[in-house]
């Protein structure tokens, strides 16, 4: 609670600076339910979230709109591809090994966003302030000599893939949802809410009986992130058929 006081005052701070210079301002990564405090302190108008392509799990706050402004701009992320020197003889790299280099060269947590890897590749999104600095000093994953390039375009490699999947529920409240979808029980489900473990467009959810809306995002911690696409058709016995698309 004590770190979530602190993330929340931060938060306000940036708020507040925002509205009194009419200039954009920006946090670091956070997770989820991290980001999702940003509404405690500002309007939905304020507020807008973006990891560096659509579904990113970390993403960067950023208070202030173009409405009152009167221009818009870009948010300070970077996306950085680091590559095995030669791919044949390079280690089988996992998240935990690229992630792992980055912080050794000093780095924050909170600068590194999403890490995507694709074919032995790591797609690292990182604030702006950084990326020069990871380019010039990241030479080895595990024992592995890399290379490393920004780039200005996102591959389409990356970006997430939706996989559709239609669930049974007795009826569209969030709780029943995720427990149909995750295979909990409805008080295992309920913890989740209790824990403001899920999030909904980059909200959390404590009523554990709302009903999201169709094309909400919901992000459950632990556990997965998903599309909630609306009512397919009701069955004889008065179930709900529900399509969602899940974030593989």
């Amino acid at each position: 609670m004590a770190d979530e006081k602190i993330t929340e005052n931060r938060f306000s701070e940036l708020a507040e600076r925002a509205g009194r210079s009419y200039t954009y301002q920006y946090t670091e990564f956070h997770s989820p339910s991290g980001a999702s405090i940003a509404y405690r302190v500002a309007g939905e108008r304020d507020v807008m979230m973006w990891g560096g392509t659509s579904g990113c799990e970390r993403v960067v706050v950023r208070f202030g709109n173009e409405e009152d402004f009167g221009y818009s701009e870009e948010f300070p992320i970077k996306l950085i591809i680091i590559k095995p020197k030669a791919p044949k003889f390079a280690d089988r790299l996992t998240h935990r090994d690229f992630l792992g280099a980055l912080m050794n060269l000093g780095l924050e947590r909170d600068t590194i966003g999403d890490i995507v890897i694709r074919d032995n590749v790591a797609f690292v999104f990182v604030l702006e302030q950084i990326a020069d600095f990871v380019v010039s000093s990241l030479e080895r994953v595990k024992h592995t000599p890399v290379k490393c390039e920004i780039s200005d375009q996102v591959p389409d490699e990356i970006k997430p893939k939706l996989v559709s999947k239609e669930i049974t529920v007795a009826s569209e409240r969030f709780d029943a949802v995720i427990a149909k979808l995750f295979n909990l029980s409805r008080s295992e489900a309920k913890t989740l809410f209790d824990k403001e473990a899920v999030i909904a467009d980059g909200r959390a959810i404590t009523n554990p009986s709302s009903v999201p809306k169709e094309g909400t995002i919901i992000s459950v911690r632990g556990h997965g992130k998903f599309v909630f696409d609306g009512i397919v058709k009701e069955t004889k016995k008065g179930r709900l058929k529900v399509l969602i698309q899940i974030y593989s």
